[in-house]
């Protein structure tokens, strides 16, 4: 092709089996999400496409948490971030979810909103399982005081039963759900608050695990009940969706995260249709995922927090919080909170990302992406109507079930790396300076109260790879002895960089020092090198074609210089004896040889290394 000559598809497609050689197109050049979805690697335009557009064109708004114990240093912090560019608030009241176990008081709010205009500055507000009253009775009495017009307040309550029955697996029988939904939305509005009561909140399906489809699903059923019960209660449906607001997450996966915003919005437009609505935009809120963050190379968590806070720039989010980077080690300091709005302001002010209403229209890829969503989470949503709604299928455990089986297949694309974690799973790095929060994060209490059903837990995908590398760590300083592990590099570097990598790798995303070998031919000179390395296990590092080769002077008949290297290392003294590769038909007899396991593209990390830390003497918990 030359010049503005446009290839068609087919002539497209023909140049690629070319390249391809005959290899299979789907498995070579299409990718498949955890929801099953397609990601092809050309779309064509699209044309005629519903546009997704936040409620208001122009500037998202720039949300910080508040969310220190001492209500002072919450009030500096919250004046520092409106002073460097926030222009919204979440309070995260002691014991709600968000606050991680932190929080602010709510009896201390006039203190930690001291000198906060919050009249032109809008608020969030993230309760305690099922206890909302307290908070917003004083706020309620704090704008009173001040003089406010409780009506031109811009407060999302963030009242949220449905997702508190899912966070603690319980349905208290005095908390605003069903016919009582009604009447405490009336005693807001005689307060005079005019902004959303209720919040469609997508975190807790999200944390627990969901597919992006199952959390769109959570959330509009969640705000199809609230609509229900209002309407019960005697409420318009035009009043009751005015009183609900929605928030999704915000991930590093920028395809999906953009389409998922664009598709609740479109999702949203068919429920209106349903109920004889005309469309009317919704406030759609975004926080950067929790689930992402990772405790180990925390820097990395700016990275993704970019990424995800640019897809719901790009998807329409009307409002966005973007995590510290610090968040799972404990509570944020100035620094960390001033980059996370530092991250927002500069995609708003210096990309002007602000400045296109939709950017990914037209584009074939995002609309794709985006109608596919929109099916998967409607069938899953007819779905959750058909057993009753979502309150009856968290009573039956069967939504838990149904996120458990999500949360189990990404488990396992993170275990065998094949979804990998920057910092914990690909390139670790053991030699990293600590980064201290201000408080490091406490132990969440489990509830002493028996559940009634299954609850939807809380969990970072980084998890079971950092208690590895918690229980190296631990056991280096119980002992003072280095958790090692001695990279045996058997033959030239050509032959064994490529396995050296990644075995080290491997290794130390599970806390094993990995100890680098030389060029060595000779297996008595490995096993010498792994003699004065002072570790008492060994990886055998090198290629198919170098195990192959015959060895010297093996004292066993038939034995590959593999194998004559592994009895070595043995008779040396090592305890657990890895080979960098897929065994093949030599499996049986490197393993006579004395290969204990084996590590290769796609093995499952966690097991392996659960299996290896207990072949090397470190204390193993049973469940």
């Amino acid at each position: 092709m030359t010049g503005n000559d446009e290839m068609s598809a087919a002539a497209w497609l023909a140049r690629v089996d070319k390249v391809l050689k005959g290899a299979d197109f789907d498995r070579a050049l299409v990718s498949r999400t955890v929801e099953g979805v397609d990601i092809l690697p050309l779309y064509s335009k699209a044309i005629g496409a519903a546009r997704a557009v936040r409620a208001q064109l122009g500037r998202w708004t720039v949300t910080q948490r508040v969310d220190h114990p001492d209500a002072a240093s919450a009030n500096a912090l919250a004046k520092a971030d409106l002073e460097g560019g926030a222009s919204a608030l979440t309070l995260a009241f002691a014991g709600s979810a968000g606050a991680r176990g932190f929080g602010v008081a709510a009896d201390r709010l006039g203190d930690v909103l001291e000198g906060v205009a919050f009249d032109v500055v809008s608020l969030s507000l993230e309760h305690p399982p099922f206890a909302y009253e307290g908070a917003i009775e004083a706020l309620s009495d704090l704008a009173t005081r001040r003089g406010y017009d409780i009506g031109r307040l811009l407060i999302d309550c963030g009242v949220d039963p449905i997702g508190d029955m899912a966070r603690t697996g319980t349905k208290p029988a005095d908390a605003p759900i069903g016919p009582a939904l009604g009447e405490f939305l009336r005693q807001l509005r005689g307060r005079g608050f005019a902004s959303p009561v209720f919040r469609a909140d997508g975190r807790i399906h999200h944390e627990a695990g969901s597919s992006d489809a199952q959390e769109l699903a959570g959330v509009l059923a969640s705000a199809l009940s609230y609509l229900r019960w209002l309407e019960a209660a005697g409420f318009s449906l035009e009043d009751a969706r005015g009183a609900i607001s929605f928030l999704l997450v915000a991930d590093a996966d920028e395809f999906m995260t953009v389409a998922k915003f664009r598709a609740l919005r479109r999702l949203w437009r068919e429920v209106e249709a349903a109920c004889g609505l005309g469309a009317s935009p919704i406030q759609i809120a975004a926080e950067t995922a929790w689930r992402m963050t990772t405790r180990r190379d925390p820097w990395v968590n700016l990275l993704r927090a970019t990424t995800a806070a640019f897809s719901a720039a790009i998807g329409g989010a009307d409002a966005i919080t973007v995590l510290p980077f610090t968040a799972p080690l404990g509570l944020a300091d100035a620094f960390a909170r001033r980059m996370a709005r530092n991250t927002q302001i500069v995609l708003s002010e210096e990309s002007n990302l602000w400045r296109v209403a939709d950017p990914a229209a037209g584009a074939g890829g995002f609309e794709a992406l985006t109608n596919a969503l929109v099916e998967q989470a409607w069938s899953l949503l007819q779905t959750i109507e058909r057993a009753g709604g979502l309150p009856p299928m968290l009573e039956s455990g069967a939504w838990q079930a149904a996120i458990a089986e999500k949360r189990k297949e990404r488990a396992q694309l993170i275990s065998r790396r094949k979804l990998p974690l920057t910092g914990t799973t690909e390139f670790p790095n053991l030699a990293e300076q600590p980064v201290e929060p201000l408080m490091p994060a406490p132990a969440i209490p489990e509830s002493a109260a028996e559940p009634d059903f299954p609850p939807l837990g809380s969990f970072r995908l980084a998890e079971p790879v950092e208690r590895l590398r918690d229980r190296a760590e631990n056991f280096e300083k119980a002992t003072q002895h280095p958790v090692a592990i001695f990279l045996a590099t058997l033959g030239e570097p050509p032959a064994f960089t490529a396995r050296e990598g990644f075995a080290r790798g491997l290794f130390e995303a599970g806390g094993v020092r990995a100890v680098a070998g030389e060029a060595i031919n000779s297996p008595q000179a490995l096993a010498a090198a792994f003699r004065a390395s002072g570790a008492k296990s060994a990886c055998l590092c090198s290629s198919d074609e170098t195990y192959a080769l015959p060895a010297g002077d093996a004292t066993h008949v038939g034995d590959t210089l593999a194998e004559q290297a592994a009895r070595a290392l043995k008779n040396t003294g090592c305890v657990f004896l890895t080979l960098a590769g897929r065994p093949g038909d030599r499996e049986a007899a490197y393993r006579e040889a004395g290969v204990d396991a084996f590590i290769y593209a796609g093995l499952d990390l966690v097991a392996f290394l659960n299996d290896a830390h207990a072949r090397m003497g470190l204390p193993i918990e049973r469940d």
